[in-house]
C-alpha cells in the first residue's frame, strides 16, 4: 500500500495534482539535527529544468509539520514522535489529462488504476486520472525528503547513486547523450537509462533472511520508484554467463574484505561488508506527444493518441536521488531492526 518499512516506517500521501503531497515518518529516533535546509541539495538534484526534464517546475519547499522541535541550544531536532513533510503542488494543469477519460495512456496506470479502484458500475469516463495522480513520478519527491533523514540515521554508510547510460548511450560520452536527447525530444518520444548505487562504509550483518533479505528489501524499495523495470546486484546477469571460478569472491583479510564484489556485498541475503553495488534499469516515460494507436474504451474502437502536457523526455536523470533515498531508507529499517535484536553489535 502507501507505507513501507518496520521500525523505520515510512508513510507517502497526496498526489501529483492534489493540493500537497507528503510524507510521514515513523520511528525516527530524538536528537537528529534536522532543518528545512538539509533537504535542498538532494531537492534539487531531482529538480526538473534542464534539457530531457518536464517544463513543469514546482519551488519543492518542504515544510516540516511534525516531529521537530527546539533543543536547549536552540537547534531544530528530531522529537523521537512521527515525523510529517509536505509539499505543495502550485504548478498544475489537470486539463491535460481530460483525453484519457477515453483512450488511458499506453505503458502508463491509467488502465490499470480504474480496474483497480473503480467501481464496476462506474462509467469510464468518469474516472479522474488527473496526471496519473498516485502513480505519478511526483510522489518520488516525499520519498526524497525522507530519504535524508534516512542517511542522518545510517551515517557514516554513504550512499551515491548516478546515471551511467542513458538511452543505451554511456554518460562518459554526455555530448552524445544530449544528441540522443534532442533528437528525441523532436520526434516526440522518450527513452530510459540505467543507474549505479554505491554504499561505502557498510557493516556487515545487514539483512534478515528469508524473506527479508537485503537483496529482497532493496528491491523491494527501488520499484516502489515510478518506471523501474530491472535490478541486479554486483555481476548481475552477467553471472549467469560466468564460471564460479570467475564469479566468486575470494577473501582478503580477516575483516571479510573481498579482491573482487561480484556478489555487490550481499552473500546468503546479508551484507559482508563490501561496497554495496546494484544497478536498476528505467524504463521511457510512458507518456509521450509521438502518436501511438491503442483502445477507445468508450467507443470500443482503436484510435490515435498523443499525450499532450509536460513529461520528462527521459526520467531517469532525475531518479538517482530517487534512488539514494529508498536505499537510505531500507538500510535504516534493516539496521534499527538488527539493533532491537542484537543491541551490542552496531
Amino acid at each position: 500500500m502507501n507505507t513501507f518499512g518496520d521500525q523505520f516506517k515510512v508513510q507517502i500521501f497526496g498526489a501529483s495534482h492534489a493540493p500537497v503531497i507528503g510524507i510521514t515518518i515513523s520511528g525516527v529516533p530524538a536528537g537528529i539535527p534536522l532543518d528545512s535546509v538539509d533537504f535542498t541539495e538532494d531537492i534539487l538534484r531531482r529538480k526538473s529544468g534542464a534539457k530531457g526534464t518536464t517544463s513543469r517546475i514546482e519551488e519543492d519547499v518542504p515544510q516540516i509539520e511534525s516531529g521537530v522541535g527546539k533543543n536547549g541550544d536552540g537547534v531544530y531536532v528530531t522529537n523521537g514522535k512521527p515525523l510529517t513533510i509536505t509539499f505543495e503542488n502550485n504548478n498544475i494543469h489537470p486539463e491535460d489529462y481530460t483525453p484519457f477519460r477515453n483512450v488511458p495512456r499506453p505503458g502508463h496506470a491509467d488502465f490499470t488504476a480504474y480496474i483497480k479502484y473503480s467501481s464496476r458500475k462506474r462509467d469510464f469516463e468518469n474516472t479522474d486520472f488527473m496526471g496519473g495522480g498516485f502513480f505519478s513520478g511526483r510522489m518520488t519527491l516525499p520519498l526524497v525528503g525522507a530519504g535524508v533523514v534516512a542517511k542522518k540515521i545510517v551515517d557514516p554508510i554513504s550512499i551515491k547513486a548516478r546515471l551511467i547510460e542513458v538511452g543505451g548511450i554511456s554518460t562518459e560520452d554526455w555530448s552524445k547523450v544530449e544528441e540522443l536527447l534532442d533528437s528525441t525530444i523532436k520526434e516526440g518520444d522518450s527513452i530510459g537509462g540505467i543507474i549505479e548505487c554505491r554504499c561505502n562504509n557498510m557493516i556487515a550483518g545487514i539483512g534478515e533472511p528469508f524473506f527479508d533479505s537485503l537483496e529482497s528489501m532493496l528491491s523491494h524499495a527501488i520499484f516502489t520508484i515510478p518506471g523501474i523495470r530491472g535490478i541486479e546486484f554486483g555481476d548481475g546477469f552477467a553471472a549467469s554467463r560466468m564460471k564460479g571460478s570467475e564469479h566468486n569472491d575470494p577473501f582478503i583479510d580477516a575483516k571479510g574484505h573481498t579482491s573482487r564484489n561480484g556478489a555487490g556485498g550481499v552473500n546468503g541475503g546479508i551484507s559482508n561488508g563490501n561496497e554495496l553495488v546494484f544497478r536498476i534499469a528505467v524504463k521511457p516515460t510512458s507518456s509521450i506527444i509521438k502518436k501511438q494507436s491503442t483502445f477507445d474504451f468508450i467507443n470500443k474502437c482503436m484510435t490515435d493518441i498523443s499525450v499532450p502536457g509536460r513529461h520528462d523526455t527521459c526520467f531517469a536523470l532525475r531518479v538517482p536521488p530517487v534512488v539514494e533515498a529508498m536505499t537510505a531508507i531500507t538500510l535504516a529499517d534493516l539496521l534499527m531492526k538488527d539493533m532491537l535484536k542484537r543491541p551490542n553489535s552496531i
